[in-house]
C-alpha cells in the first residue's frame, strides 16, 4: 500500500534521523515498522513566518517495496539514416526537439552559430576580461543557448504546453541530480549544466543525428511559399524538408531577416529595467527572519517581487540568490546583464532582474517607423545607452539603490559580482521615464515589502533588457508558420516560451509537428 501525506518539518526536527519516517508513522497511526520507505515528491520551504518551515509532500510505502524505475523510459533509435530534419539553434528548444526527433526515428541536423560548450569559455572570459564581444559566441550563442551560462533555474508556469515531468527526468537521464524532481522551485547551477549539455550532444551524435558548431544560417530559400533551402555563411546552400527555427530571443539578425523578406512577424509586449544586487546575508535576514548568517540547512534565500505602478507591471525576474551578474552583450557596442548562480548558490551576493512592463501598442510612438522591429530598435538604444555612460567598454552603468530612488549621483559604489566592473552612473536620469520612473517607485514599494530591502548597500546595474523577444514569429495551430510551409518558429526566439522548461516543451511539440507534416 502507498499512502501521499503532506509532513510539515521545523528546523530542529529536520536534523533528526529518519524524521519524515517518524512523522508518517504518528500521522497514519502505524507502527514505524511497517513503513519500508518513504519517497520525497515534492519539497519546499515555508518560511513566512518567525519558524521557517519544511513542507514535504512524500509517498509512504507500507510493507512493500519502492520502486527503483523512473517514469519514464527514453527509447532513441539509431537514425544514421532515416529521413532528415533542421534544426536552428541549439538552446532548450533546439536540444529537446532533436532528441525528439530521434525518438521519433527522424535524424536531426542541428546548425549552430557559435561554440561549444569547452571552447565557448574562451569567448566568455574574453567579454569579462578584456571586454571583447564575440557576436557568434557569447553568454546567449553557442551549445545549450543562453540558458547553459544562465543560472539553469527550471522553475515553469507553462504547465499546459506540456509534460514537465519528462523534461525533468530526461535532465535526470543526462546526468542532473534526482533533487529536481522534488524541489518546488529546481536549479541545476551554471557550474553542473555545461556536463549535462555535453551528455545531451553526446547521446545526439550517438545515436546518428548531426550537430554543426560554427555554422550561421544567413538566409532562407522561399519558393511559391515553402522553404526549399537553408543559406549559411560559407554561401553553402542545404535543402531542407522541415526546419525548426530555435534562435533564441537574441538571435535579432533573423528576425531581420525575415522582416527584409516581408515574411510575416509580429510587434509584442516584453520588460526592461536593470539588475539589483545585494548582500545575500542581507536577504537572507529578511526572508528568514535571522540575525547573522543563515542556518547551514536552509539555502540562500530569495524573493519574488510585483508592485503595480499606474497601468504596468514592475517586477522580479530571473532572481540569483548567491550568484552573479554577467555581461550579456551579443554584439560590440551594448551593455547587457543578465544573472545566474552556481549549484550551491554560494556567492556573497544576490542579484536579481527588476524590470518594466513595455507594452508595445502604446509605449513606443516614436519608433513606429521601424514597424513589427520597434521593440528590438527599443532594445538596441538603451543598450547602447548603457555602452556609453559606462565608459565605452563592458564596465556597466551602475548607482546604489537609495542614490537611484532620490535622483543623486552616487559618490561610491558598492562591491560587486560584476567581473567587467561598474561605473557611476546617474541611472536616474538617463533611462527613459518610461521605465526609470516606473523603476523608482517599484524599489520604493519593494522597500515597504521587504523591510532591509531598500538600502545604501544595494546597487543597480544596467541594463536588463533581454527579458524576453520584442518579436513574435506567429505560427498556426499545426506550429507552422502561416506563410511559410516547413517554417516551424519555437522557443523563446520566436515568442513562445520564457525560460528552460518552457523553451524544451515547445522544442517537443515542434518536432512532433514538424513530422507531422512530412
Amino acid at each position: 500500500m502507498v499512502k501521499e501525506l503532506q509532513l510539515r518539518v521545523n528546523l530542529i526536527e529536520e536534523r533528526k534521523e529518519d524524521i519524515l519516517k517518524k512523522k508518517a508513522s504518528r500521522k497514519l497511526r502505524i507502527p514505524i515498522t511497517d513503513i519500508t520507505a518513504v519517497k520525497v515528491l515534492r519539497k519546499s520551504i515555508d518560511a513566512r513566518k518567525k519558524e521557517t518551515i519544511f513542507n514535504y509532500k512524500v509517498a509512504v510505502y507500507i510493507n512493500e517495496p519502492i520502486p527503483d524505475t523512473p517514469d519514464y523510459i527514453f527509447e532513441y533509435k539509431d537514425v544514421s539514416n532515416a529521413k532528415e530534419v533542421h534544426i536552428v539553434g541549439f538552446g532548450p528548444a533546439g536540444m529537446y526537439a532533436a532528441l525528439r526527433f530521434i525518438e521519433l526515428g527522424y535524424k536531426p541536423i542541428v546548425l549552430e552559430r557559435g561554440k561549444n560548450v569547452q571552447d565557448r569559455r574562451r569567448d566568455l572570459r574574453a567579454i569579462n576580461q578584456f571586454h571583447e564581444v564575440n557576436e557568434d559566441s557569447n553568454y546567449c550563442f553557442g551549445e545549450g543557448g543562453a540558458g547553459t551560462y544562465s543560472d539553469g533555474k527550471l522553475y515553469t508556469r507553462s504547465l499546459k504546453r506540456g509534460d514537465v515531468r519528462r523534461i525533468f527526468e530526461n535532465l535526470v537521464y543526462h546526468g542532473a541530480t534526482e533533487e529536481i524532481l522534488i524541489d518546488a522551485h529546481p536549479h541545476i547551477g551554471t557550474n553542473k549544466l555545461p556536463k549535462i549539455i555535453q551528455n545531451i550532444r553526446e547521446n545526439i551524435l550517438k545515436y546518428g543525428g548531426e550537430i554543426h558548431f560554427e555554422t550561421r544560417v544567413t538566409d532562407f530559400i522561399i519558393k511559391n511559399n515553402k522553404l526549399q533551402a537553408i543559406q549559411l555563411q560559407n554561401g553553402t546552400e542545404m535543402a531542407v524538408n522541415s526546419v525548426i527555427l530555435a534562435t533564441g530571443h537574441s538571435a535579432r539578425d533573423i528576425y531581420e531577416l525575415l522582416h527584409k523578406k516581408d515574411i510575416l512577424l509580429k510587434a509584442k509586449s516584453f520588460a526592461m529595467g536593470v539588475r539589483v544586487e545585494h548582500p545575500q546575508e542581507i536577504i537572507d535576514q529578511i526572508q528568514y527572519s535571522c540575525t547573522g548568517q543563515r542556518d547551514e540547512l536552509l539555502p540562500a534565500a530569495a524573493y519574488s517581487l510585483v508592485h503595480q505602478v499606474g497601468s504596468r507591471g514592475v517586477y522580479s525576474f530571473c532572481m540569483c540568490p548567491g550568484g552573479f551578474i554577467v555581461p550579456a552583450a551579443t554584439a560590440n557596442g551594448e551593455v547587457v546583464v543578465n544573472g545566474m548562480s552556481p549549484s550551491r548558490r554560494n556567492n556573497k551576493f544576490a542579484n536579481s532582474g527588476i524590470v518594466v512592463e513595455i507594452n508595445i501598442d502604446k509605449d513606443l510612438p516614436k519608433y513606429e517607423k521601424y514597424g513589427v522591429l520597434k521593440g528590438l530598435q527599443y532594445q538596441k538604444d538603451l543598450e547602447k545607452l548603457a555602452f556609453n555612460a559606462g565608459g565605452r567598454s563592458q564596465v556597466a552603468p551602475a548607482q546604489r539603490l537609495t542614490d537611484f530612488v532620490e535622483g543623486r549621483l552616487s559618490s561610491s559604489l558598492n562591491e560587486t559580482s560584476y567581473q567587467p566592473g561598474i561605473n557611476s552612473s546617474p541611472m536616474h536620469s538617463l533611462l527613459p521615464k518610461l521605465i526609470g520612473g516606473k523603476l523608482r517607485k517599484g524599489f520604493a514599494a519593494f522597500g515597504k515589502k521587504m523591510h532591509g530591502y531598500y538600502t545604501a548597500e544595494a546597487n543597480i546595474i544596467g541594463v536588463e533588457s533581454r527579458t524576453s523577444s520584442p518579436v513574435n514569429i506567429p505560427r498556426k495551430e499545426n506550429l507552422e508558420h502561416p506563410e511559410i510551409e516547413g517554417l516551424f518558429p519555437c522557443g523563446e526566439g520566436g515568442g513562445y516560451a520564457g525560460g528552460i522548461i518552457s523553451a524544451a516543451m515547445d522544442g517537443e511539440r515542434c518536432a512532433e509537428a514538424a513530422i507531422a507534416r512530412l
